[in-house]
């Protein structure tokens, strides 16, 4: 896996809409067995099906996986995604997999919707 195949992993995937919850994981190249760490990205998964942080890591990560890329839950949170009034807020945190980066992972949420008033806090549930 070269660095260029995680160029082809969009860095954010969320819903267009509503209250949902998040996570941020951590993608890695694989490497040959005692080769040290390949390249790395970090990504943001949110939608509204899914009823605990894990049923999206689970999803996510094994579709990655048969693609051949490791991943690790960098944490959770939930998102708040108001598409009319064009404002994304990140907040919260995943029972299971504890507070993601929300600062990571608004910058990143940034870069995808760049007219959006994005914002994040770490309180809240």
């Amino acid at each position: 896996m070269a660095a260029a195949d995680l160029a082809q992993i969009p860095e954010v995937d969320i819903d267009p809409d509503g209250v949902f919850k998040y996570v941020l994981v951590r993608v890695h190249s694989t490497q040959p067995s005692g080769a040290p760490a390949g390249e790395c990205k970090e990504i943001v998964r949110g939608y509204k099906w899914a009823e605990y942080h894990a049923d999206i890591y689970d999803k996510v990560s094994g579709e990655l996986q048969k693609k051949g890329y490791d991943c690790e839950c960098l944490g959770g949170g939930r998102i708040s995604h108001q598409s009319q009034d064009k404002k994304i807020h990140v907040y919260g945190y995943s029972m299971g997999y504890g507070r993601a980066q929300h600062s990571v992972s608004t910058e990143k949420i940034k870069a995808k919707y760049p007219d959006y008033e994005v914002t994040w806090a770490d309180d809240g549930y």
